[in-house]
């Protein structure tokens, strides 16, 4: 059995091209025959979604989504997959809720739908009543051992909650009031989902961020992965979509957006939307989809505590002087810093946890004060090395023709 350590390192650092899904299943395998541990029973509830994450879990390759469900997992309830219909389907449900209290998972799809009493979404059928996903995700959530949010929609809302939002759509964690282990993504990539089951089962809940998604899939933003990052620190932007450069121009939410998706890829690591010249939408915000929108414009300017800053006209400008890299860099870690909490509007948690604290913001202030000086002290060095080598070449003209040199430098 993989020790912690060795499985987040694992988790974190996917062969590009493999699904992460190779690695875990033999893994698992050698654990259930040392019985070592056990499949976890799941009951699978999809609310208020398109079902585009259970779509993705099944694009897992090698072994398929079947073998995933079946070789970790002890599926009793998934719409989807079970043979069992009506009465009977209830039943394992609620036999499963009784019989495995405090030890089955449960694991959401979709946004809770709380307008009219959850009455925009009813999930099946109870003693000739119709159940409401609402009224089913707080029954079976108080008596499961983890609740997991699978998909933007059931971690923070999602589509699902874009405005105007009438059918009073909510992430999971707004109503059962416990913690949830979000999952996000429209949809979330299938190593996202089977890392975290597996964590869940080997070692038990994975250190999680303010949003309460797993860091070991979410501790960086995607600027910080992309192929294209040195292209931004060199003040290279395209122009349009597929256009060669960063595409931070043409409205990439990736500074904004913590996901592994370079890393990972989608499609059993064939491709991603930068890749494939498409800025990231930022689909794994708790922010998306409003706080993402329009997904062609760029993120606004930065507001910081000494001025606003505009990454494209820093960059710009400091690429005149010979050092774009460095100040698109500084207004990166300020973006990224600070306008993932505090800048962009939408559909996220009313605060984070831990909530950031007075010293913090003081440290933090410090912080962007210093790169400030510093950033100011190598524009000053800059320009006076900028004029030192312009003097030096009108020097060399002027030296050259009035004392030319013949072809054999005499």
């Amino acid at each position: 059995m993989l020790s912690r350590r060795e499985f987040i390192q694992l988790c974190m650092s996917a062969t590009v091209g493999m699904s992460l899904t190779e690695y875990l299943i033999p893994v698992m395998r050698s654990t259930f025959a040392q019985s070592k541990t056990t499949k976890a029973p799941v009951i699978w509830l999809e609310l208020g979604s398109c079902t585009g994450n259970s779509v993705s879990l099944e694009n897992a390759i090698n072994p398929s989504m079947e073998q995933l469900l079946s070789e970790i997992l002890d599926v009793r309830y998934h719409w989807l997959l079970n043979v069992a219909q009506g009465d009977d389907l209830t039943k394992a449900l609620e036999d499963t809720v009784e019989k495995e209290a405090g030890n089955f998972w449960l694991i959401v799809e979709g946004s809770v739908m709380t307008a009219d009493n959850g009455r925009y979404n009813e999930i099946f059928m109870r003693n000739d009543k119709m159940v409401t996903g609402m009224e089913a995700v707080m029954e079976i959530a108080a008596k499961a051992k983890y609740v997991i949010s699978v998909g933007d929609c059931a971690a923070f809302g999602g589509p699902s909650a874009a405005f105007p939002n009438p059918g009073g759509a909510k992430g999971v964690w707004e109503v059962v009031k416990r913690q949830v282990i979000n999952i996000p993504g429209c949809p979330a990539h299938p190593d996202w989902m089977s890392g975290t089951f597996t964590h869940l089962l080997l070692y038990g809940v994975p250190e999680l961020d303010s949003y309460n998604r797993p860091l070991l899939f979410f501790s960086k933003t995607i600027h910080d992965l992309c192929e294209r990052r040195q292209q931004f620190e060199d003040g290279i932007f395209a122009d349009f979509p597929g256009g060669p450069g960063c595409l931070y121009k043409v409205g990439c939410k990736g500074p904004v957006t913590h996901a592994d998706c370079p890393l990972r890829q989608w499609n059993h690591g064939v491709n991603w939307p930068v890749k494939a010249g498409a800025p990231c939408i930022g689909c794994a915000s708790p922010h998306f989809p409003d706080g993402m929108m329009p997904f062609y414009n760029h993120l606004p300017d930065i507001p910081t505590s000494f001025a606003t800053l505009n990454i494209k006209k820093i960059s710009a400008g400091l690429v005149a002087f010979g050092i774009g890299g460095v100040g698109t860099h500084f207004a990166a870690a300020v973006l990224k810093k600070r306008i993932h909490k505090h800048y962009i509007k939408g559909t996220k948690p009313l605060e984070t946890l831990p909530p950031e604290t007075l010293e913090q913001a003081k440290q933090e202030l410090n912080e962007l004060t210093k790169q400030k000086n510093a950033l100011l002290s190598i524009t000053t060095k800059s320009d006076v090395k900028q004029a030192l080598r312009h003097r030096k070449w009108w020097r060399r003209k002027l030296a050259d023709f009035f004392y030319p040199k013949d072809k054999g430098g005499e």
